[in-house]
């Protein structure tokens, strides 16, 4: 005698609609991207020489910082799909504060850039520099908003009956595009000689 398990049906994670705003995000920036590539191998030599100019390791700390919020966040959803709701507000606080760690480096990096006098007017790679990197971090600021507006609903319990959760995914997923965009992000803008 052989006992059947039912396995629920798998169903991609949070809203629809959330879905195809990333999607349109996603085309919004991939076009971004493409400008900077083409306009990189028009002017190879003058990029190499802007490019230079930042600091490789700010690059590597922005991304340490954006990526460990998305593994808070992850785990918050994690918590969540395991009935414990309330406890997922720690992590999206995690989140919070580590994106906010974001913040402050670039906002420092922002800062610096412009003592130096490298701003959106001063080459073509500092143009498209300030046009991507801008673009994203007001991506960023949402992003933080929506961590502390989660871990105060998981505080309150609203995520902890499993059809109330699509709501939590689709702002994790939001935030994991944040990520996936910064990923293409720094070797375009930090990494390549």
């Amino acid at each position: 005698m052989s006992i059947s398990v039912e396995h629920p049906a798998a169903r991609l994670p949070g809203d629809l609609a959330m879905w195809l705003f990333i999607l349109a995000e996603l085309t919004v920036f991939a076009l971004l991207i493409l400008t900077f590539v083409v306009a990189q191998v028009l002017s190879g030599p003058q990029f190499a020489a802007s490019r230079a100019l930042l600091d490789g390791s700010i690059g590597l700390a922005l991304t340490l910082s954006l990526l460990t919020a998305g593994l808070f966040a992850a785990l918050a959803v994690q918590r969540t799909r395991a009935g414990e709701g309330r406890k997922a507000a720690p992590l999206l606080l995690a989140a919070l504060a580590s994106g906010g760690v974001y913040v402050v480096l670039k906002g420092g990096e922002y800062a610096h850039l412009l003592e130096m006098g490298l701003g959106l007017e001063y080459d073509r790679f500092f143009t498209l520099y300030w046009i991507l990197g801008g673009f994203h971090f007001l991506h960023v600021l949402p992003g933080l908003l929506l961590f502390a507006w989660l871990a105060l609903r998981c505080r309150r319990g609203v995520y902890d009956a499993p059809g109330r959760r699509s709501e939590l995914e689709s702002c994790v997923l939001y935030w994991h595009m944040v990520d996936l965009i910064w990923v293409l992000l720094l070797p375009l803008l930090y990494l390549q000689r």
